[in-house]
Order: C-alpha cells, then structure tokens, then sequence
C-alpha cells in the first residue's frame, strides 16, 4: 500500500527532528538548526521519497537522501540571503539577518558538507550514481545563481536565457531530487530520464507561476505583491515585457524602481500597467499551462502502472496549487 503524500511528508519531518547535530561551537551549529527548523515545504525530499516509492523502493532506505537534499536546499538558502542582503526568510530573520555575514557562510558551509556525509548512509552500490546525479544537480543550482546575478547588470535578457536559468536556479534541485529517488529504487535510465523532465517542466511552471503571483498575486494569500517589481529583478514578466516594449516604454522598465521621487505603490503601479499594455501576463500564464501539461504527460511515458504515478500527478497539482 503507498502513503499518501502527506504521509510521506509526516515521516519526512519524523525523521528530520532525529537529526542530530553538535551543540558547539554553538554559532556554528544552532544556524543549522535554526534554518533547518524554519518550515518550509519540503518540496525536494518529499519528491525524491513519492518517486522511490512510485518505483517500488523502500522509503527509509532513501531517507538520507531526502535529508541530504534537504540540508543542500537550506544551504543554498543562507548563501543566498548573504548574495541578496535579505534580512527576512520564511517570515522570519534570516541567519544572516540574525548572526551576521561570517556565521551564515561558515553554516552554510558546514551544511554543505553534512548533506554529503549524509549521502555516505547509502546503499554502496548505488551511491556512485546518487553521487553522480547529486553533484551535477548542486552545480547547476550555481550556475542558475550566477547567471540570475550576471542578469541584473545586463540591459537585455532574452526569454530563452531567463528560461535556462531558471532551469538551473529552480528545476534543478526537483529534478535532481526525482532522479535520486528513482535511482535508489532501481529504476531504468529510460525512467530516470524521463522524470527529469517531468521535474523539469513542473519546476519551470512552478517558478512562472511565481513570477506571476509576485505581481499580481493575492495579498490575502500571505505573499507581499510587487517586491519583484521594487528590487528591480528580471522576472518572466519583465524580460518579456522588455522584449515588447517601445524604446521609451523600456525606459520606464529599467527606472521606475530607482525613481526616488514614486513610492513603493506608485513604482508596482507604474510596471503593472506597463505590464497590463504589453500583455506580459497572458504570455506567463500559457507557457506555465504548457510547461505543466508537459511535465503530467511525461508521467504516462513511465513503465510503471498508472496507478503508481498517481501520487507524483498529486504532487504537480498540489505545488502548482490545482485541485484537478
């Protein structure tokens, strides 16, 4: 009998409170477990666990994988917010915000390499390969992270490049975690391959899609809208309202978030309607219906019997906050 998704969350977090972790030096150690602690939906090793199980694996054998991609994850995270100089994550100080820029490097560092120490727990035989899948999917998570910095000085960002960082700074870590997951249950390379782009295609949707709600999402969902559109960023809806717009309309999409004489809300209202006039959105919005209609037809292509993908098919409707 398969767990349900939700199940397999339960376990998931079961076994993340077990983690353990020194207590000194404590500025070393309690970022770890304050940012590991911090939430968040789990997204990566509850795909890995529903994809091993999908191909019959053993759910506790995979879970120091799930951990592993779990600490890479939040590990990513307290770099990052050193790179964006963020003082809030997951609605809370970040730990750079909290222990400053030299702490949140040093347990991001040692969180990197507690999830390959955890990646040693594995099956023998399989762990080269997990190794393999896991160092690719880590280094492309930098690239993404690279190319999203180099963006920011850039006048012109095409959609295929903003796709293809995307690819690397989002889908990554999913389909990683997917191919993991798979690999640790046996599963053919044709099945691995074709999960990749499953995850691919769902994390590239997933990302639209957040691109869009940070727009013109719903305040009442609990997401700030416009904070894109204030730190100036190269979202889907600005490199293509770029691509469309006027000579003087560009302008306006380049500056109006340095414009010190608008306030936050004049600056969000200045680019929606520019967006609204480009029609940017609509645009979203299709490639995100054809990027997951991709990803939940690849889940028919598996060898698996179809009742075995129903819990991945859940998995992309819930992330993408569907019900049917």
């Amino acid at each position: 009998m398969m767990r349900t998704n939700d199940e397999i969350l339960g376990q998931f977090e079961a076994a993340l409170s077990q983690m353990q972790t020194p207590e000194e030096p404590e500025l070393l150690y309690a970022p770890i477990i304050y940012s590991m602690a911090g939430g968040g939906k789990r997204l990566r090793p509850v795909l890995l666990l529903i994809a091993n199980e999908a191909f019959g694996g053993n759910i506790d054998k995979a879970m120091p994988a799930a951990l592993a991609v779990e600490v890479f994850h939040n590990f990513t995270l307290l770099h990052d917010d050193i790179m964006d100089n963020a003082d809030v994550r997951r609605g809370k100080p970040s730990v750079f915000a909290k222990w400053g820029e030299n702490v949140a490097i040093l347990s991001g560092d040692a969180m990197l390499i507690t999830a390959y120490k955890m990646l040693t727990a594995l099956d023998a035989e399989r762990l080269p390969r997990v190794l393999h899948i896991f160092n690719d999917m880590a280094l492309e998570v930098c690239e993404g992270q690279q190319y999203d910095m180099d963006f920011e000085s850039m006048t012109v960002v095409t959609v295929e490049d903003y796709i293809q960082m995307i690819e690397r700074k989002t889908s990554a870590l999913l389909s990683g975690s997917a191919m993991i997951g798979a690999t640790l249950a046996g599963a053919s390379d044709d099945d691995i391959k074709k999960l990749y782009r499953f995850a691919t295609e769902l994390g590239l949707a997933f990302q639209l899609q957040d691109d869009v709600l940070d727009s013109f999402g719903d305040e009442a969902l609990g997401k700030k809208i416009g904070g894109d559109i204030l730190e100036g960023k190269q979202t889907y809806l600005m490199v293509q309202a770029m691509n469309r717009a006027s000579e003087v309309e560009r302008e306006v999409l380049r500056t109006t978030h340095k414009n010190e004489a608008l306030s936050d809300a004049e600056k969000i209202a200045t680019i929606k309607a520019l967006y609204e006039k480009l029609d940017v959105k609509r645009a979203a919005e299709q490639q995100i219906e054809l990027r997951f209609e991709r990803a939940l037809a690849v889940l028919n292509t598996l060898s698996i019997a179809g009742e075995r993908t129903v819990r991945l098919q859940e998995f992309a409707r819930n992330l993408m906050g569907r019900k049917k």
